[in-house]
């Protein structure tokens, strides 16, 4: 359902219709002779699940480990099966609520009901408490717009919780009772079947040239996988700042649009750039070197365009005990060449930024020579340079949907993502982090200028992309919004998660006070 090892094709998209129906059949165990599952039995059978499940759709964190990080092979496979203990536990709580549900007098028909809502509660959980909020069911919807415009009213997880509804809605075509077959399960196979099509019929049409006479130039370094964390002289820093700027004066236009239609070409307005964006790199460049300022305010003033570049943010004080803050920072230059200021990573990668619970954690620092030791951010700054308004966040901060909405509410009118996708190789977390990167978009109607080591794309629907392990710099059109425009989702975030959540919490509490096997006298309620 999601992507392996490159774009995710249709046909495992449609998957998600009906990929919950097993695990929902073993769990709700539809015969009507046969006991509910235990609490326990119920949960262990989740975390199989759930172990399984994160093992095949983040096997990229072996190789991320080993290749970027420099752990040794077994270290490497050690950590990820560490990550889908823990993350596993997710789904077994998942199920020990729909296994308990249905031993209560609420039955197989309570246990479906709550299916959607218990699901999407957990992943409000799993991205509220452990934070990290990859691949919900949701995105599996990314390319179908008839789904995806629920998502300005409830975020992603609002299509989490259609999909689960329906997987939920079809399990009864497997019950042996007194159920109806038609109606509900009907209906619900019919109606995913109708989506899965519209999105097959969309995504044969031509993706329209967008709107907006404004342009911006995206450079992509292609930095090698572990180049990071390797030691930069003067010499080549000075060299990378003079590639990336005369590349950045000299951008192509990108000729592999994610359409079938291959006559479609884009029309770029003959007029200087907007603004610049340089990705988030591993390149050491200081936003305090007087080198790398002089440089990057020589290309804004020559382009005569605001230039966003990725960099180190360093701040000198006496608290911390090395003597200064670093970040992984954004810095802004106007087209006057002058340094505008700063967003400074709020959101950081565990392990790959920072060790967690480091005091219990000592010895990381000698098996992880490529983690980083950055400081949080704490300010969601919305720039507003020369007329306009803009939202910047940083790589892995694209996951997180309620807080990429807070630079909109903002009034930002364009929202820039610069991003290091190189240490994820060729495995399928770029496609994974790009499309959760598309769901801010459709979120909040907003263009995305995305900018990255290795793959660059604006808005929710990737109307230009180039193509990966070239360096150069590209340009495309795009538009501002209205600043005061924000979607349902924008102004109220998670709203519908947590609802769920409460209703989730409601139903156990309904279901504590009704436990016990349904009456014999009324199986077809089992």
């Amino acid at each position: 359902m999601f992507p392996i090892a490159g774009p995710l094709p249709l046909w495992r998209a449609a998957l998600c219709w009906v990929a919950l129906v097993p695990f929902l059949l073993a769990l709700v165990q539809t015969e009507p002779d046969d006991p509910p599952l235990s609490v326990w039995k119920g949960a262990m059978l989740g975390y199989l699940c759930g172990i399984l499940w994160y093992i095949g759709n983040c096997y990229w964190i072996y190789q991320t480990m080993h290749i970027y990080g420099g752990l040794p092979g077994p270290v490497s496979f050690g950590i990820l099966i560490l990550f889908a203990l823990y993350l596993g536990l997710y789904h077994a709580l998942f199920a020990a609520v729909v296994v308990f549900v249905r031993s209560s007098r609420f039955g197989i028909r309570g246990a479906l009901f709550v299916t959607p809502f218990a699901w999407v509660a957990i992943e409000l959980a799993r991205g509220r408490i452990t934070c990290f909020p990859w691949d919900l069911l949701g995105y599996t919807q990314v390319d179908n717009l008839l789904v995806t415009g629920i998502a300005t009213f409830g975020g992603v997880m609002a299509i989490s919780f259609l999909i689960a509804a329906i997987n939920a809605a079809i399990v009864p075509f497997f019950v042996r009772t007194g159920w109806p077959r038609v109606n509900v399960p009907v209906v619900a196979f019919v109606l995913a079947i109708s989506l899965q099509l519209s999105q097959s019929k969309q995504s044969l049409k031509p993706i329209p040239n967008p709107s907006g006479q404004n342009v911006a130039v995206m450079m992509q370094e292609n930095i090698e996988v572990g180049a990071v964390g390797k030691e930069s002289d003067p010499l080549s820093m000075s060299q990378g700042l003079n590639q990336f700027s005369a590349a950045s004066l000299h951008p192509a236009v990108p000729l592999r649009p994610q359409s079938r239609n291959p006559a479609w070409r884009y029309d770029i307005p003959s007029k200087s750039p907007t603004v610049i964006i340089w990705p988030e790199a591993p390149s050491h460049f200081l936003s305090s070197d007087p080198s790398f300022r002089a440089a990057v305010g020589q290309l804004a003033t020559t382009a005569n365009a605001l230039v966003i570049a990725g960099s180190l943010g360093v701040d000198r004080s006496s608290i911390p005990p090395r003597g200064y803050y670093l970040y992984d920072s954004a810095s802004l230059f106007t087209a006057a060449g002058e340094y505008f200021g700063r967003y400074d990573k709020i959101h950081l990668v565990p392990w790959g930024e920072y060790i967690p619970f480091k005091q219990f954690f000592s010895f990381a620092d000698k098996l992880t020579e490529g983690v980083g030791d950055m400081d949080r951010g704490d300010q969601r700054t919305v720039f507003s340079v020369g007329g306009h308004r803009y939202g910047i966040f940083v790589c892995y901060e694209s996951i997180f949907g309620d807080e990429i909405r807070q630079f909109v509410n903002g009034n930002a009118e364009v929202l820039v993502n610069i991003s290091d996708d190189g240490w994820y190789g060729d495995s399928g977390a770029p496609w994974q982090h790009l499309n959760m990167a598309r769901m801010r978009a459709i979120e909040n109607r907003r263009w995305i200028l995305r900018s990255t080591n290795t793959g660059i794309d604006p808005q929710g629907r990737v109307t230009l992309q180039a193509p990966r392990h070239v360096r150069g710099a590209f340009a495309f059109p795009f538009a501002f919004a209205p600043g005061d425009f924000h979607t349902f989702y924008t102004r109220y975030g998670d709203w519908f998660a947590f609802f769920c959540a409460i209703v989730t919490v409601i139903v156990l509490l309904l279901s504590a006070r009704m436990r016990g096997a349904p009456t014999a006298a009324q199986p077809h309620r089992a």
